[in-house]
């Protein structure tokens, strides 16, 4: 045992750069919008040092209204980002090439906001009555569901974001964000709108040609969505200096609401963010019959799990 351990420490004399860790693989990940609970496990993970322990330097990027991750993403701007399911399949129909990763919304969390007083009891009644929608135009929500209503009652609107028409006229309904406003249907997708939400992307061959970094980058946001549901407080609060306008009782409010929209109870956590082609067949289907795309990529070519 002694020659044995001799000639081990040998080698690594010989051979101290070899004996080292390797140096940390810098990568930048790109948000859609601001620091807020949607994204609270991407910032657990680095906060906790799960992208450390893997080897990555993680640099998690704010956006904003408008942001092009997608095509930050496609044109290797930044190797992975953050976009809507949706995205990724209109993408790729027109020729984009990317592919999800890991999503962490299995419900999509998009619904309407409205005023208890009117009543209503379904989105359909929104549809169906006098006042005033505003939503975003052109989105594949928008579209979906005027596909459906056909000729709406209601009248719609640009959404303008923030919700400062809605406190002030209570025949007005808006567009809202289940981490942000209250819901008309909970735990429900748009009237069965169903795209994969906060999905991490990256370019498929980007992906081919760095399978390990990439498994080990999912693991880690695995490791963090894990920790974020289940003890939050660290990475609210690390999230509220970079988003001063949500506060940290705002912060803890919306990562609990938000928890059934990511797992489902009693499902187990190595689930987390997984995804199936049945949901993606759905979702491209969805997207050719409300022309938002002329051809249908194959639905097994979308997502990757790792």
């Amino acid at each position: 045992m002694s020659i044995v351990l001799f000639i081990l420490a040998s080698i690594l004399l010989a051979f101290p750069a070899a004996a080292a860790q390797s140096a940390p693989v810098n990568l930048k990940f790109a948000l859609n919008w601001k620091a807020e609970p949607e994204f609270g496990g991407f910032y657990a993970a680095k906060l906790s040092g799960y992208f450390e322990k893997r080897g990555i330097n993680v640099d998690i990027t704010e956006g904003g209204a408008g942001t092009p991750v997608v095509q930050m993403v496609a044109n290797s701007k930044v190797p992975f980002g953050i976009a809507a399911g949706d995205e990724v399949a209109i993408a790729q129909a027109r020729g984009a090439d990317v592919i999800a990763l890991f999503a962490v919304y299995q419900i999509n969390p998009q619904g309407i906001m409205v005023h208890p007083e009117r009543g209503f009891k379904s989105i359909a009644d929104v549809f169906n009555s006098p006042g005033t929608l505003a939503i975003q135009n052109g989105a594949p929500h928008t579209l979906f569901l005027q596909a459906k209503f056909g000729k709406a009652k209601v009248k719609l609107v640009p959404y303008p974001g923030g919700i400062a028409t809605f406190l002030t006229d209570p025949n007005y309904s808006q567009q809202c964000f289940v981490t942000s406003e209250p819901l008309l249907a909970k735990k429900k997708s748009v009237l069965g709108f169903k795209p994969y939400g906060t999905v991490v992307i990256a370019r498929r061959q980007y992906v081919e040609k760095n399978q390990k970094q990439t498994r080990d980058l999912i693991d880690a946001i695995r490791a963090g969505w894990q920790e974020y549901l289940r003890a939050p407080e660290t990475a609210n609060a690390r999230m509220v200096k970079l988003n001063p306008a949500m506060d940290s009782d705002t912060m803890k409010e919306a990562a609990e609401v938000q928890k059934p929209f990511i797992i489902a109870a009693n499902a187990p956590a190595q689930e987390l963010g997984k995804m199936t082609v049945d949901r993606w067949t759905t979702l491209v289907q969805q997207l050719y019959d409300i022309k938002l795309i002329k051809t249908q990529p194959a639905a097994e070519k979308l997502y990757q799990n790792f």
